[in-house]
């Protein structure tokens, strides 16, 4: 090979480096600053549906089929910090003196009529459309990693369109599609997949209304997607911020609550 076409080549790479090397890192800096902005999106959205100190709420869950209502059940939750969660059932009266206790991802069901409490997961379903992990947990930036997938309106909102994937299997998700309000980072809309990719349900975030110092969505619409018709609605009738020692999250306080 001559020197000139050693040189000749030379030339060309150094020149393809020097125009390919820009354009990867403009791709590598994207990422990362979509990353960002969907941490902010959804801390922000977080904080929205809940109080970030420790607060307590009542529920009311109605399932319908096909327009239909069928059972309907009322919860109090008791949440400290997103993390330890206690979620006491007070409707129907057969029901009543039935909790569930989260501390972290861990989550135990205590029974009038069972002496030990039994594990279970985030994900079973507790009624209707709704899991265990829709009531004991929502802590959407502790459990999910959020990238930037797109925008997209709901309704007459612009939204930002986040992808989260779950950090384990031990969230009651593998993926969730979260719309986000562009302007004011209100909670819109949600997909939620199953680990095989399939589309559990959808919900939408509705009825804003000022609670605990805040306005917050006081209406949650959760669609089978795979039943058509078969409806979950979550009233939250009330929120109040209040102190929640760290004691009552745990199995003996539970056991107490229960004589």
């Amino acid at each position: 090979m001559t020197h000139s076409l050693r040189s000749r080549r030379h030339f060309i790479a150094t020149l393809a480096g020097g125009l390919l090397l820009p354009a990867f890192g403009r791709a590598a800096d994207t990422p990362a600053a979509a990353d960002a902005e969907a941490v902010r999106l959804v801390t922000a959205a977080d904080a929205i549906r809940f109080p970030r100190e420790s607060f307590q709420t009542e529920i009311t869950v109605r399932n319908f089929s096909d327009g239909v209502e069928g059972d309907a059940r009322k919860f109090r939750v008791l949440s400290r910090g997103n993390e330890n969660t206690i979620v006491l059932t007070l409707e129907p009266a057969t029901e009543r003196g039935q909790a569930l206790l989260m501390r972290g991802r861990d989550l135990w069901v205590f029974m009038p009529a069972v002496s030990q409490p039994v594990r279970l997961s985030l994900a079973q379903r507790l009624t209707g459309q709704v899991a265990n992990g829709d009531l004991a947990r929502a802590n959407f930036a502790g459990d999910y990693t959020p990238t930037v997938a797109g925008r997209d309106t709901v309704g007459d909102a612009s939204a930002v369109v986040l992808e989260l994937a779950a950090v384990d299997r031990g969230v009651t998700y593998a993926r969730v599609k979260y719309w986000v309000g562009e302007a004011d980072m209100r909670p819109l809309k949600a997909e939620f997949y199953a680990l095989s990719g399939r589309l559990l349900k959808t919900a939408l975030y509705e009825d804003f209304r000022d609670m605990a110092g805040q306005l917050r969505p006081t209406r949650l619409v959760m669609e089978d997607a795979l039943k058509k018709g078969e409806v979950s609605v979550l009233t939250y009738e009330n929120m109040n911020v209040r102190e929640l020692p760290e004691r009552m999250f745990t199995r003996e306080y539970m056991r107490r609550l229960q004589q």
